[in-house]
């Protein structure tokens, strides 16, 4: 058995940023994965030689003295970062069956109001309040914006109220609502539901700047890798942690799904909360708190058309699209079996050798899990390595994907006559290599009506046990950079945490 200051349950960003932080304080850390390769939602994978992305299509916030740009500076990331800009003038464009209109969504505060007021020059007055709006619920998070600022926000307008009726009670015009919440898949949004607070920190980010990461975002994952191992800090693949052992009200180790056991003084679970509750076997929590993190509502899953394009066939994708199927644009996670896809997002890849062409492409609709449930009890990672969970299931992705590309061939027509080949991912596919529960893209859903029941604090009734991720505040890129900042606040015993990064970027 081997004795560390601290070992982190999950290689996805939260996980690795906490062992940056915690090995640069002088602890000596270890990363625990389950998979082959690190990073969670950072995750790639290859198919007929192109890059393909699991979860990070697009990153914001990282142009020059940014919120994420400050950050990744601290974490030593953005001078070996490679990355593209989307286009300043559409880096997500939203669109509609039966409108041939393309709606954009323009990076910078200005951009984003003039390219919107060019198409509902009635509302300008109106897109310049919902982005005083959305900057106004922002100031409340002080992390979001690297200060060490105390603010007591739970009484906040932007927690009692959700991001549908907020967009409505700006705008009249009816279309321009459904452009404006028209790329909420970004936060899985539901109607009467989602708080404005989530809305407006996911589409600030885009709106300051909108990057993709050139030949994929696992960069950030192996840069990470390379500094934490820089600094002493180890990372253990096909290391599956499985259960806590305790001696007494402490855990003194964390057993692998081999038998093996992992010493530590401290221990941080970056994973699935129910996961982390089901490996915490004893009394030692209490049974109304594990009752509320297994109970939580979470967000649904989706499926994954991956597609490669034949050679030099379709022109670079320099912006996602959001194309609304039903005109419902907060019906996504709810939508009929019988008539899905209701809405699809399409994201491009940015590459290194043909950048003047999108070698490949992904489209994801929602899917709930319910619909790949007789599949549950399989595994994807067999003898052989070999991805296969039955005929029954080929044919239920096959089909999908059908009809996933007749949605797409009626927006980019032509389309089909493009694809070369391609493969699919269901929400099982999901729960196997991101590791959320039945899928969930973003993990436990954020409802305003409870505003405080879905804010997790780092710190459990296990004194040495700690949470960090995507579940604390907000899914994301930004969102899990934060919490693992709130983390290891709590870890280190040290307010002044975010003044250092601050200065340090």
């Amino acid at each position: 058995m081997s004795k560390y200051d601290v070992v982190i349950i999950g290689s996805g960003l939260g996980g690795l940023c906490t062992a940056y932080i915690l090995a640069k304080h002088g602890m000596k850390v270890c990363v625990l994965e389950k998979n082959r390769q690190i990073g969670g939602s950072l995750q790639i994978y290859s198919r007929d030689k192109t890059v393909f992305e699991t979860g990070v299509h697009y990153v914001g916030g990282l142009a020059e003295g940014q919120n994420l740009n400050r950050y990744f500076q601290y974490f030593n990331i953005m001078k070996d970062l490679k990355l593209q800009k989307l286009n300043e003038d559409a880096f997500d464009v939203i669109s509609f069956e039966g409108d041939d209109q393309l709606y954009p969504h323009a990076q910078g505060y200005e951009n984003f109001i003039e390219k919107l007021a060019a198409i509902f020059p009635h509302e300008r007055k109106a897109l310049e309040i919902y982005i005083q709006k959305v900057r106004e619920a922002c100031a409340d998070f002080p992390m979001y914006n690297l200060s060490s600022e105390k603010k007591d926000f739970t009484n906040a307008w932007h927690l009692q109220i959700d991001s549908e009726s907020v967009i409505n009670s700006i705008f009249t015009d009816k279309k321009l609502q459904k452009v404006i919440g028209g790329n909420n898949m970004l936060y899985a949004g539901v109607a009467g539901k989602s708080p404005f607070y989530v809305h407006a920190l996911v589409v600030n980010s885009y709106i300051e700047s909108s990057y993709r990461c050139i030949d994929g975002s696992a960069q950030i994952a192996k840069i990470m890798s390379k500094n934490i191992k820089a600094m002493g800090g180890e990372i253990l693949n096909y290391h599956e942690a499985v259960r806590f052992v305790f001696n007494g009200n402490e855990i003194e180790s964390v057993e692998l799904v081999n038998g093996e056991r992992i010493e530590g003084k401290t221990f941080v679970s970056a994973i699935d909360l129910s996961k982390t509750i089901d490996m915490v076997e004893g009394p030692q929590l209490r049974p109304a708190y594990k009752n509320r993190l297994k109970t939580l509502e979470y967000t649904t899953s989706a499926f994954l058309l991956n597609v490669v394009t034949k050679p030099n066939s379709f022109e670079h994708l320099d912006h996602n699209i959001y194309h609304l199927i039903n005109p419902d644009v907060w019906a996504g996670p709810f939508y009929d079996v019988n008539k899905w896809p209701e809405s699809v997002a399409v994201f491009g890849n940015t590459n290194s050798r043909h950048p003047g062409f999108t070698e490949n492409f992904t489209a994801m609709a929602y899917m709930r899990f319910e619909e790949c449930e007789k599949w549950a009890h399989t595994k994807s990672i067999i003898p052989n390595n070999i991805n296969y969970r039955g005929d029954d299931y080929e044919a239920f992705k096959i089909e999908k994907s059908e009809k996933l590309l007749d949605a797409l061939e009626k927006r980019i027509p032509g389309l089909r006559s493009k694809v070369q080949s391609y493969t699919s991912a269901t929400p099982i596919t999901y729960r196997d290599y991101i590791g959320g529960k039945d899928g969930s893209l973003y993990g436990a859903i954020k409802d305003y009506k409870e505003p405080l029941k879905t804010f997790i604090t780092p710190r459990t009734k296990v004194s040495n046990l700690f949470l960090t991720g995507q579940n604390l505040n907000l899914h994301g890129v930004m969102g899990v950079t934060v919490s693992s900042v709130v983390t290891c606040t709590e870890i280190l015993g040290d307010p002044e945490l975010i003044t250092k990064i601050k200065k340090a970027s």
